[in-house]
């Protein structure tokens, strides 16, 4: 399993625009494999990254969305990339053209409800993500013991 398997695929796709854009500014690949570099940002700043293929969890970004985290941003992505071009083949080739529409509708649905949410009081967000929960343990429920 390397970086291209675990990054969302947003974050792939945008690590692959990133590298084919030549954002990544320098990389150096150390003698256990690992590689650290350095990406331009969409702004004025550049961002450390850390990639270990060989447990890509253990990667690492300095950008406002990694930081901190085990997240796998197009940061990473692209450096990864760098040390083995295949991956975007590989990532490609697996992907349909479904999978963006997936995205995209995906990223409507959230838009919308999160529009929809930030109208909401924190009680009445508590009371829905409540609801919501027991909603999905009755469903999960149904599901594996069928209706009895």
């Amino acid at each position: 399993m390397g970086v291209i398997d675990i990054a969302s695929s947003k974050s792939v796709w945008r690590g692959i625009e990133y590298y084919k854009q030549n954002k990544v500014i320098s990389y150096t690949i150390n003698e256990d494999g690992t590689c650290e570099g350095e990406v331009a940002g969409s702004g004025d700043e550049n961002y450390h990254v850390h990639v270990d293929m060989k447990h890509p969890r253990k990667s690492t970004c300095d950008c406002p969305h990694a930081k901190g985290k085990q997240i796998i941003c197009k940061h990473i992505v692209a450096v990864s990339l760098c040390m083995d071009e295949s991956e975007a083949d590989r990532f490609r080739s697996e992907k349909t053209i479904y999978t963006s529409e997936e995205d995209e509708r995906r990223a409507k649905k959230y838009a919308k409800y999160m529009s929809f949410a930030k109208k909401m009081s924190k009680q009445e967000l508590c009371e829905a993500y409540v609801d919501l929960m027991i909603e999905l343990d009755e469903y999960r429920i149904k599901e594996k013991y069928g209706n009895k």
